[in-house]
């Protein structure tokens, strides 16, 4: 069943320049097509949006100064089971954990900045494609 997701490509992931590199992981997966791709800053507004679920944890106030610190790349992934895709391809958010061959296990650093973020359901990348691509159809 073809899915669509979002894939955020964080803050350390462009200043570190692997956002080639990653986008052509995903792109090298047969059938999964890029939709729309956008270089953009993340406001708190938008971050709140998306972390809601997190507010008042003790790494809530870390994460959101984190996504706002640079530039994030923001993607709408298409796809068969492009969610669950995705996210093995991303691996395990703590580096140390994520297998060589996953984005996060051949370039993680720490567990905060982690590179990358896939929607983790289909009820999520809907919620959150209308976060960050409201007018996208």
């Amino acid at each position: 069943m073809s899915q669509r997701t979002l894939v955020l490509l964080k803050p350390d992931a462009v200043r570190r320049g692997l956002v080639g590199e990653i986008i052509g992981r995903i792109e090298s997966k047969a059938g999964w097509t890029l939709r729309a791709l956008e270089l953009r800053d993340l406001d708190r507004a938008t971050l709140e949006q998306h972390y809601a679920e997190h507010e008042g944890r003790p790494f809530y106030e870390p994460l959101m100064e984190f996504m706002a610190s640079g530039p994030s790349v923001a993607l709408v992934v298409e796809g068969e089971r492009v969610i669950e895709g995705v996210r093995a391809l991303a691996g395990p958010t703590d580096p140390i954990a994520a297998a060589p061959g996953s984005i996060r296990g051949d370039f993680g650093t720490i567990v905060r900045e982690n590179l990358i973020h896939a929607s983790d359901s289909e009820e999520s990348a809907e919620r959150e494609l209308k976060i960050f691509f409201p007018d996208f159809s």
